[in-house]
């Protein structure tokens, strides 16, 4: 089976009203699902945004009626108790019919410290991210559930309009630990590098074929490949980071500290920046090649997104289809 190739809901850099009117366009244009962040803040401040992810894909549901949704990825530990997650994501999946799959992940401080709750160690995000999936299977099954864990109570909840069968669920991994841990709870894998060898893993638990792994690459298009370049440098430079260090800074006021000496060339190393379609599409060649069943692009920056939608797209999907 080909590859399927997404379109990012890039809610840290484009408003609702946007991101819905762009949506529309990648149904159209040809794209085979689209995935949404799900931020309080942007990355940084030059980003702007930041709406609520569920209120937009709700919309993006009823604009749309082919594409696949997905969040890329929620936290259901801090920000949101996973017994309100559970609740969201079913009501979205009836509203899509059956068209939504939810993404979940440990979080980023950037998000979650918002609420005031602390920013725990990786091993308690974890820990807290395998109780909220089991508490929301359970509450999409239909029926009353009183969970007891170490982080999270829920009392005599119901998901009263419950999906039949439930909503999938990918996780975000990115090792051998997290693979033996959250395979077991997970449909689909969600990571963030082209690995191989974390993949064969994870299809080491699912066996039968089924599970989709989902990955995303960011590119900046634009007819003149200096302002791709600007354009990237000054919205995406967080992305050199990495997530080791994305996972803990508080504040797009950190990320702009800790990315202040990363120049315009060095994102161009790392992300394709221009209006070389071949080039862009070349990309993403490193996760088809790695086995990654879905690959979400990103468009960075809002000022071309529809130009690009209008443009390139179209065009871009034909070669990267050619690729996979």
């Amino acid at each position: 089976m080909s590859a399927r190739i997404g379109y990012t809901l890039m809610t840290e850099q484009s408003g609702p009203r946007e991101l819905v009117r762009y949506a529309a366009a990648a149904e159209q244009v040809g794209f085979d699902f689209e995935v949404s962040s799900d931020h309080y803040s942007p990355w940084l401040t030059s980003q702007g945004h930041a709406p609520y992810a569920w209120s937009v894909l709700g919309a993006v549901s009823q604009v749309t009626s082919r594409v696949e949704l997905m969040t890329y990825v929620t936290c259901p530990t801090i920000r949101y108790h996973p017994a309100v997650v559970a609740q969201k994501a079913a009501t979205l999946q009836l509203l899509s019919d059956g068209r939504f799959t939810l993404g979940l992940g440990s979080g980023e401080s950037l998000n979650e410290h918002v609420v005031g709750e602390g920013w725990p160690s990786v091993h308690v995000r974890q820990d807290m991210l395998e109780e909220a999936v089991e508490i929301i299977r359970e509450l999409h099954t239909g029926e009353l559930v009183t969970y007891e864990g170490e982080y999270f109570r829920v009392d005599s909840a119901r998901i009263w309009d419950a999906p039949e069968g439930g909503v999938p669920i990918a996780l975000a991994v990115s090792g051998d630990a997290s693979i033996e841990r959250f395979a077991p709870l997970g449909d689909h894998l969600v990571a963030t590098d082209p690995d191989a060898d974390l993949l064969a893993s994870w299809d080491a638990h699912h066996t039968d074929g089924t599970s989709r792994k989902i990955g995303q690459v960011p590119i900046s298009w634009d007819p003149d490949r200096t302002v791709a370049i600007e354009r990237a440098h000054e919205q995406f430079r967080w992305f050199a980071g990495g997530w080791s260090v994305n996972a803990d800074l508080p504040t797009p006021a950190g990320f702009a500290g800790a990315t202040q000496f990363v120049r315009p060339e060095d994102v161009a190393g790392t992300i394709a920046c221009g209006p070389d379609l071949d080039e862009l599409a070349e990309s993403v060649r490193p996760f088809l090649e790695a086995g990654f069943t879905d690959v979400a692009l990103v468009q960075i920056g809002d000022a071309a997104q529809q130009r690009f939608l209008d443009e390139a797209a179209g065009p871009l999907l034909e070669k990267v289809r050619a690729l996979a």
